[in-house]
């Protein structure tokens, strides 16, 4: 196979072709079970580009790679990935007999006309890299591998006019348990968490002493994610679990306690403490301001020093 970097698949019967499966029973919808897994025709694919959803719960060790990242897959976890998005596998794996685990595949094509077309991207965890994978309990992996035996069991028996409502409702409800899961997980892992926060805060800080700010701006979502090394989706998630707020909103209240700082100790004017915080435009950061304090600058100063 000549080089092509990265493979796009862009269907099923391409996945199953390429891991040296038997065709799909149903062209839009799979489950693979990973000691079926082969890699002969892989040659020197590298990296995968994927057209199609795969929520995959994986046991036995082995090395995967995604993004820029490498994770040991030493126990059960569950991760999701959706078109769009950069699959890297290591070569050199293990006896397929090791591992254990299944791997859903679902064609775009397969949401086409249902509720879970546009409700499926509200689900941050298509967005989490591996790294940052659910770990599930063995009474939680059951729940999973029921409803994955019933999507099997629904679109290798006869197909009818139900059977595509009913493999929607199974993928819901595996959607619905899994950020139950997830939420869990936030929880059990709350001291983890705290620590990522203060990490943040540190960074923050870090970023508004640095007087290059005039020229980088505000500090974006994706940056402060690339400074944790987690996802920006991840990010958000564990900012709502741990303080109520989303990323943006606590990039915000970290920048109006900056401001309050400065308004209060410094007779800077409002047009250079704007510009200090890396805001282009004055009016922005007034506007911003009063959204969040529902006073002026100004106002805010003058009400201080009463």
């Amino acid at each position: 196979m000549n080089r092509i970097d990265p493979y796009p698949v862009k269907t099923i019967q391409e996945f199953h072709r390429l891991h040296g499966l038997s065709q799909p029973s149903h062209p839009l919808i799979s489950v693979v079970s990973y000691p079926d897994l082969h890699r002969d025709n892989y040659g020197n694919i590298d990296r995968l580009l994927l057209g199609i959803y795969v929520i995959s719960l994986k046991r036995g060790v082995n090395k995967l790679y995604y993004g820029q990242q490498e994770y040991d897959f030493d126990e059960g976890v569950l991760y999701f990935m959706a078109p769009g998005q950069m699959l890297k596998v290591n070569h050199s794996l293990n006896d397929a007999s090791a591992r254990s685990g299944w791997l859903l595949l679902i064609h775009p094509d397969f949401l086409w006309n249902s509720h879970l077309l546009k409700s499926i991207k509200h689900y941050d965890f298509f967005e989490y890299d591996v790294h940052e994978a659910l770990f599930l309990s063995d009474k939680e992996e059951k729940i999973l591998n029921d409803i994955i035996a019933n999507i099997k069991n629904e679109y290798s028996a006869n197909i009818d006019a139900y059977s595509k409502y009913i493999i929607l409702s199974h993928i819901e409800t595996l959607l619905s348990y899994s950020e139950r899961f997830y939420n869990r997980q936030f929880i059990t892992r709350e001291k983890k968490h705290h620590d990522l926060l203060d990490k943040l805060n540190h960074i923050l800080e870090d970023y508004f002493k640095d007087s290059s700010v005039i020229l980088k701006g505000l500090p974006t979502v994706q940056y402060l994610a690339e400074e944790l090394h987690v996802s920006p989706g991840y990010l958000g998630k564990m900012l709502r679990m741990v303080s109520g707020q989303s990323t943006q909103q606590h990039i915000q209240h970290f920048i109006i306690d900056k401001a309050k700082e400065l308004l209060s100790t410094t007779d800077l004017t409002v047009s250079e403490i704007a510009y200090s915080l890396g805001f282009e435009h004055p009016q922005s950061f007034s506007k911003l301001f009063k959204v969040q304090t529902h006073q002026t600058p100004l106002q805010f100063r003058k009400s201080f020093m009463a």
